[in-house]
């Protein structure tokens, strides 16, 4: 996996065990080798998006980017918490 997506396994071990934060190209390495949509590896795990009806798709694209915002908020806190950026 990590080969298909330019990476290295170490960093792929990082990326999976939450000790590191994908960047727009790493995202785009790990959709291609997977042969997914980048949106798609950030999706719950516990909720279809495929069954939405289309007439609302604005607004399930407008829930994502809140929750992705979210969880990038709360790496950037935990990052800080622990003293990186210090």
């Amino acid at each position: 996996m990590a080969e298909k997506a330019g990476l290295s396994s170490q960093t792929l071990n990082d990326i999976e065990g939450c000790r590191r934060w994908v960047s727009a190209i790493t995202l785009s390495g790990l959709a291609r080798a997977l042969n997914v949509k980048e949106f798609q590896l950030l999706l719950p795990e516990n909720e279809d998006f495929g069954l939405i009806p289309s007439d609302s798709s604005l607004k399930t694209l407008m829930a994502l980017q809140k929750r992705v915002k979210k969880a990038v908020d709360a790496q950037f806190e935990a990052a800080i918490d622990t003293g990186i950026f210090k």
